[in-house]
């Protein structure tokens, strides 16, 4: 089992998109070294689409772009790997990659071969121009065992959209984590569609193989590759890693995080959300809707050490005078003579001893607040 929790790093696309090279993916090993994300557990830097000449050579080899990548994969490698991290690339089912470049379809065990030679750890492999006439989930077995053929340990991300009912067979089929949905963008329509779209599916994300709802945009703040609009709020950044974290999805950072600013940087690294992404038993949350107004959302997570993580969103665009839940919402009589102890994750305020109902007061619009705690006897 290559990955006992929900991997965490970073990718290119969300920010760069064609726009990269190697003084770049340099930078941003040294940037997630530099500024903590390395020691939080974000240990892998993904090489997404683009990085490739747009033809193979004479005897079918992939090719790293001359001019983006003048030393070549394995150099970044390397670098990457004397940083304490891990490395990851990029390539498609189909004839061509999403962008046009060489993709791996009847070449799997050659680049396969490539990639375990050029050190790579992490595949993402795509579905754009997958051939109509083969069911996805061959295609992307062949790729996951031309990868074990070469011996080395790369996690095999699926990506393909959640096309042709990808929950039945992503386990099957060796898969690491499984892309669900479409693209995210820099929009908090889009995160609020994916999270709602597959919170009920997360029963079938565990150890080994994990649903992944797409990479993070928090930071992003308008720029970058996937950004249409002026981007998103503080709140609604924090209410996506939040979602993210209770799910126990991927946490792939999207933003610049040369250029990362405090707010996003001390969400990212807080150890008690990531602890509960990082949570062993990788258990998935239940959701029920919040006592007292509507569009209000609240999830309960078992955790391995017999603690409970709360989540409590607000997905309307106003304020809420407050957001409850019962303790009997939860199974729990009141007449069984226990409570929930618990503090915000976050402010780390501690909330005290609830018996019968949890109030959150003063949610804005789309906050997501997460507690965290004890169930004890009263």
């Amino acid at each position: 089992m290559i990955l006992r929790t929900p991997p965490m790093g970073f990718n290119t696309w969300n920010t760069f998109g064609e726009n990269i090279n190697e003084d770049i993916i340099i930078e941003i090993c040294d940037a997630m070294v530099e500024k903590g994300f390395r020691d939080a557990g974000y240990e892998y830097i993904v090489i997404d689409d683009c990085w490739s000449e747009h033809s193979r050579d004479e005897n079918g080899n992939l090719v790293a772009d001359h001019n983006k990548f003048p030393h070549g994969m394995k150099y970044l490698a390397d670098y990457i790997h004397s940083k304490g991290m891990k490395f990851g690339m990029y390539s498609c089912c189909g004839p061509l990659t999403c962008a046009g470049y060489p993709g791996s379809l009847d070449y799997e065990y050659q680049d396969a071969k490539f990639f375990a030679d050029n050190g790579v750890d992490y595949l993402k492999y795509d579905w754009c121009y997958h051939p109509r006439n083969m069911e996805g989930w061959t295609l992307y077995n062949r790729m996951r065992m031309a990868l074990n053929a070469t011996g080395r340990d790369i996690v095999f991300s699926v990506c393909n959209w959640g096309e042709e009912n990808t929950l039945d067979w992503a386990r099957s089929v060796g898969a690491d984590l499984y892309r669900s949905t479409c693209d995210i963008s820099d929009n908090f329509d889009i995160i609020k569609g994916l999270f709602m779209g597959q919170c009920n599916n997360f029963n079938l994300s565990g150890p080994s193989c994990y649903n992944d709802i797409d990479m993070l945009v928090c930071g992003m703040y308008g720029k970058g590759n996937v950004s249409s609009t002026g981007g998103c709020t503080a709140d609604e950044y924090s209410t996506h890693f939040k979602l993210w974290c209770m799910l126990s999805a991927p946490l792939m950072i999207g933003c610049d995080v040369r250029n990362i600013d405090d707010e996003t940087r001390d969400l990212l690294l807080n150890k008690e959300l990531i602890a509960i992404n990082q949570d062993i038993d990788v258990r998935p949350p239940f959701m029920f809707p919040s006592r007292g107004e509507d569009s209000g959302y609240v999830m309960m997570k078992h955790l391995a050490n017999g603690e409970y993580a709360f989540s409590l969103t607000n997905f309307l665009d106003c304020e809420f005078d407050f957001i409850q839940f019962w303790i009997p919402d939860v199974g729990i009589s009141s007449r069984d003579g226990y409570g929930f102890r618990l503090h915000d994750v976050v402010t780390g305020e501690d909330l005290g001893l609830f018996t019968e109902v949890v109030t959150i007061k003063g949610m804005r619009a789309h906050e997501t607040r997460v507690l965290r705690g004890t169930f004890e006897k009263i």
